[in-house]
């Protein structure tokens, strides 16, 4: 057996991150968005589910972006906006 490497390591989840937040930076610097997980999973090549935990943690770090839990009705909306300087 060889050892390899596990798919799923923090430097991957660091990159999902820094995709996702690049990805909302660049829609909301004309303002703000709402979203859907499942309607920019493909676009942004993550599960909807990881969006969705990566949100979590966007919420709480991402310095140049407000994000906010909108609503929920059958899946959680999420709202971004360019923090303002």
């Amino acid at each position: 057996m060889s050892a390899t490497a596990n798919p799923s390591t923090d430097a991957d989840a660091g990159s999902k991150e820094e995709r996702l937040k690049q990805f909302l930076v660049d829609k909301a610097q004309n303002g703000e968005m709402y979203f859907k997980s499942k309607f920019i999973a493909e676009e942004v090549g993550l599960s909807p589910k990881e969006i969705g935990a990566l949100m979590v943690k966007l919420r709480d770090s991402a310095t140049d972006l407000t994000v906010e839990k909108w609503s929920y009705t059958s899946a959680t909306t999420w709202r971004i906006e360019a923090a303002s300087a």
